[in-house]
């Protein structure tokens, strides 16, 4: 799939839309890095087209980098654009949690289970790297105050 849409983006490099899923695409692979931006180069393309969805995979990849600071404002403006998208809130719980702000982490969680009782997914996440599932998980983990 990556070199399906870098083949479009070759042919149209102002496709706003390719570059958001080249991003989306590579970080499922692990490209954190390469994901962060490609998602950039959409925003500019397109501010306003897509701008949640590219804000939270901004966020979640700027969290698998360890880079949470930059993650948390991202995992806000989504949660702020689709308040009923759970995935934010446990991203964003995670993130906290990882950063040692456990209070903002189980605030966090309470809004998320305001919406819905599960907290921990029990499907397949689509990141290859298992280093990425391992922070998310333990970040919840954590966020609901059970030991890693």
């Amino acid at each position: 799939m990556i070199a399906l849409v870098d083949r479009a983006l070759a042919l149209n490099p102002s496709y706003a839309r390719g570059w958001h899923i080249s991003g989306l695409l590579r970080l499922w692979a692990g490209q954190t890095d390469p994901a962060i931006e490609h998602a950039e180069r959409a925003l500019r393309l397109s501010p306003r087209a897509e701008a949640d969805q590219t804000s939270y995979l901004i966020g979640i990849a700027s969290f698998f980098s360890g880079r949470f600071e930059e993650a948390v404002p991202r995992l806000r403006v989504a949660i702020e654009d689709m308040p009923t998208f759970l995935t934010a809130y446990r991203y964003l719980a995670a993130c906290y949690a990882h950063m040692g702000l456990l209070g903002e982490a189980r605030a966090t969680i309470e809004r998320l289970r305001a919406i819905t009782p599960e907290v921990m997914v029990n499907y397949p996440l689509p990141f290859r790297d298992p280093r990425h599932r391992e922070l998310y998980f333990s970040g919840l983990r954590l966020a609901v105050g059970e030991e890693t």
